[in-house]
């Protein structure tokens, strides 16, 4: 029976011993965990490498240069008023974008800052990419 074990395991290296065990019973063979665990063993098959879920904190450092996060604080004037301050931030250069200022914050107001905030991290980065200052413009040529 030690065969079948070897066989799955080494053509499925992904694989666990509860697995393994999953695809013995599916072909008749009733062994335990523990056995297949130690005939793996005794042929030198280690086990799968254990999986781990990732972090929040892992995945924000992996995925860092494509988020931009955003939020609010507000200002009080001194005329009593209480205005809303939008910004963004980079997560993988913590580069801060102040996006627009208002008294009376609405999803459509929110939508297009974030649409020109787009905008203008685009257009910075096909300058980069040309290796053109920011204020020189940009145009295509039609031929």
């Amino acid at each position: 029976m030690s065969p079948y074990f070897t066989r799955l395991c080494s053509e499925n290296p992904r694989w666990g011993y509860q697995r393994v065990q999953g695809e013995l019973l599916r072909l008749g063979l009733r062994v335990s965990a523990t056995a297949i665990r130690t005939t793996l063993h005794r042929h030198g098959l280690d086990p799968t490498p254990r999986r781990t879920t990732t972090t929040w904190r892992a995945f924000l450092r992996q995925q860092a240069a494509g988020i931009l996060a955003c939020d609010f604080f507000t200002v009080d004037t001194v005329w009593l008023r209480r205005l809303y301050v939008l910004f963004f931030i980079e997560l993988d250069t913590r580069r801060v974008h102040l996006a627009g200022v208002t008294a009376n914050p609405t999803a459509a107001w929110v939508s297009q800052q974030a649409r020109n905030l787009l905008l203008q991290l685009e257009k910075q980065l096909l300058c980069f990419l040309l290796g053109r200052p920011p204020w020189v413009k940009i145009g295509l040529v039609a031929r």
